[in-house]
């Protein structure tokens, strides 16, 4: 269970407030007009930015006050953050160590998590030579080779035609259900949530609301959705 307890998210002069539960193995959408304090939520999560008041906790293990990199957490980021320099194999490796230091066996795992994602045979190309869904791919690999529980999503196939970013998500669902991660995903786009999510959790105003289940809160919006779906 990810609880976010009475918690006040400061980021600039911007305030969220979360008080809400996700149970574990969920994948979640987070949507709700621009501005409205989305991807606040989940950098908050992450440890990237910090609360005023209140805790995070992950099956009880409170990550409050934990650094980034030692939270339970892997991020996909809308640009991927691939670095230009580096293979694809590179690339992916990172979420192994940071240093590129791979013993034999880690280079195996990383040429299965690329097998994975469907970049088997590009092991050897920069991020250059690649399309932008493999670029995401790549991105995908680097999480699944850092094996953590929570995975969250900032739009990160906000940059891809709707077939490929259908794709993509149908992807980011699959390796979450072999590896029982649970997901939040930042998304504008409701089939997004549609596609992938059990749950959809509204952020708008500078407050993010408990989850519902997925058809219930799309097919009934409340006003601050309503106004913002159309």
């Amino acid at each position: 269970m990810l609880r976010l307890e009475s918690c006040h998210i400061q980021n600039g002069a911007f305030t969220v407030q979360a008080d809400l539960q996700i149970k574990a193995g969920s994948k979640v959408a987070v949507i709700g007009p621009s501005g409205g304090g989305k991807s606040t939520l989940v950098e908050a999560i992450a440890g990237f930015l910090p609360l005023t008041q209140g805790r995070i906790l992950w099956r009880d293990m409170d990550l409050t006050e934990m650094a980034p990199g030692k939270r339970p957490v892997a991020m996909l980021f809308q640009d991927g953050n691939l670095f230009p320099h580096l293979t694809v194999a590179q690339n992916a490796g990172l979420g192994l160590r940071a240093n590129l230091q791979l013993s034999s066996q880690e280079q195996a795992q990383v040429l299965r998590a690329l097998q994975r994602v469907g970049l088997g045979d590009l092991a050897e190309r920069k991020p250059a030579a690649l399309s932008g869904g493999q670029q995401s791919r790549v991105a995908l690999a680097r999480v699944l080779l850092q094996q953590r529980d929570l995975l969250l999503l900032d739009e990160p196939f906000a940059a891809l035609g709707p077939a490929l970013k259908a794709e993509m998500l149908d992807l980011v669902a699959e390796i979450a259900c072999e590896t029982h991660a649970t997901v939040l995903m930042v998304s504008h786009d409701p089939k997004d949530a549609r596609r992938i999510a059990d749950q959809v959790i509204l952020v708008a105003d500078g407050i993010a609301h408990a989850p519902l289940a997925t058809a219930d809160l799309l097919d009934n919006p409340p006003p601050a959705l309503k106004a913002y779906l159309g």
